[in-house]
């Protein structure tokens, strides 16, 4: 007999974490390796986010279990917080705290679906995604859009991609890991196609506050009111406030759905900590100044990162929209020797900068097809200019 369930043998490792761990240990082992995998800002949390969790520590009312679907003034702040930043309007009921927006992820396909049901997931996606999907029973279908598309799929391409067993689509704007934004009026369409097809959609709005240029955050929820009660919106405080090792994200949907969850919730890990909780309530209750800092150095970097990657021959980067993240098409390096070596894919490519030049990069294949690499910008300025320097001396030599 096999030790390992297949259900979980076949899970593959977080690409994006595998890679951040690879490059944390070889700094610690005091290589000077300079980490573009994980999303995660460089930025401290907030102070008054941080003092909020130092007085819940030392308050006994949080030593103790709380309910399962989370605190109750989090839960009502994230409502309020919701109609603030998504236009959409649902009671503190509807919400469900959670330990980060994984574990959103993961109890929303495993509340909607049954074995053999479809979900239709946009591509390139979001490592997580997939995997959350197939541990629930699901089959993710992929449906490609290209930089030259700029990473958006069409009506068309979701229609194509439907089938009897489609239950759900996912839909992400800002993108992890492309950075693309789609427009009011193409939310909208694609809300009214879901609701015309009487899916369920599954958002995930984490990276809302992320947005640059002309680039506007809309929420399918708001966009598309013909979706009625058939849509559940996923986040959480990681990105927007600094926050990814306090572990809090969220899922808001109908009364029933909640419900469901956190009955699957109070036996999988029950509260979230408390003190995580409580600080997160000081995130989503919160001014949005540190927020709005950090977006202009992210903006920052984008450009810096985006006009010297562009400046490497064999590489076409898109313009991101928002998040942080630059997603790459180097398929014009790929089959080009590169000191001695001949990379056949984004995965041979990406363990060649990292041996040659100790810059980590996460490729193509852990969010789609191969043939590109995503690099985040939410590190240091100095990381940023010294990690892409490297980058460009290396790809500069590919003949």
């Amino acid at each position: 007999m096999a030790r390992i369930s297949r259900r979980i043998g076949s899970i593959a490792e977080s690409a994006t974490l595998a890679v951040d761990g690879k490059a944390k240990a070889l700094k610690a082992a005091g290589r000077p390796v300079i980490g573009f995998g994980a999303g995660e800002p460089d930025f401290p949390t907030p102070d008054y986010i941080v003092e909020a969790a130092v007085a819940a520590a030392r308050n006994p009312k949080y030593h103790r279990y709380s309910p399962a679907a989370g605190l109750p003034e989090l839960r009502a702040a994230i409502a309020e917080k919701t109609m603030r930043d998504s236009g959409y309007r649902i009671d503190a009921s509807q919400v469900m705290v959670t330990n980060g927006g994984k574990q959103a992820v993961y109890n929303a396909f495993a509340t909607l679906l049954d074995p053999g049901d479809e979900v239709i997931m946009p591509t390139p996606f979001w490592t997580t995604y997939p995997e959350a999907i197939r541990l629930a029973g699901g089959v993710p279908v992929e449906v490609f859009a290209g930089p030259e598309q700029g990473y958006k799929v069409t009506i068309d391409q979701l229609e194509a991609a439907l089938t009897e067993k489609t239950k759900v689509l996912l839909f992400v704007s800002p993108s992890n890991p492309t950075g693309a934004v789609y427009s009011p009026d193409q939310v909208a369409e694609i809300g009214r196609w879901a609701a015309s097809k009487d899916l369920w959609v599954i958002t995930d709005e984490i990276y809302e506050h992320l947005t640059y240029d002309d680039a506007v955050f809309t929420s399918i929820a708001t966009a598309a009111p013909e979706l009625g009660d058939k849509v559940i919106i996923l986040n959480g405080v990681a990105k927007t406030y600094a926050m990814t090792g306090w572990r809090v994200g969220w899922m808001a949907g109908p009364l029933d759905v909640i419900k469901a969850a956190t009955n699957l919730q109070s036996h999988a890990t029950s509260n979230v900590s408390n003190v995580s909780q409580i600080a997160a309530l000081a995130a989503v209750s919160g001014p949005l100044d540190a927020v709005a800092e950090m977006r202009t150095a992210f903006d920052r970097r984008r450009k810096a990162m985006v006009s010297a990657l562009n400046a490497i021959d064999g590489v076409n980067c898109p313009v991101p929209e928002g998040a942080f993240y630059a997603y790459s098409d180097v398929r014009g390096l790929l089959g080009r020797e590169i000191r001695g070596v001949v990379p056949n894919t984004s995965a041979e490519l990406a363990a060649l900068i990292l041996e040659q030049v100790e810059v980590a990069v996460v490729p193509g294949e852990a969010f789609g097809p191969s043939g590109y690499i995503r690099m985040s910008y939410a590190l240091g300025d100095e990381d940023l200019a010294e990690g892409v320097g490297r980058l460009a001396t290396l790809l500069g030599e590919a003949k």
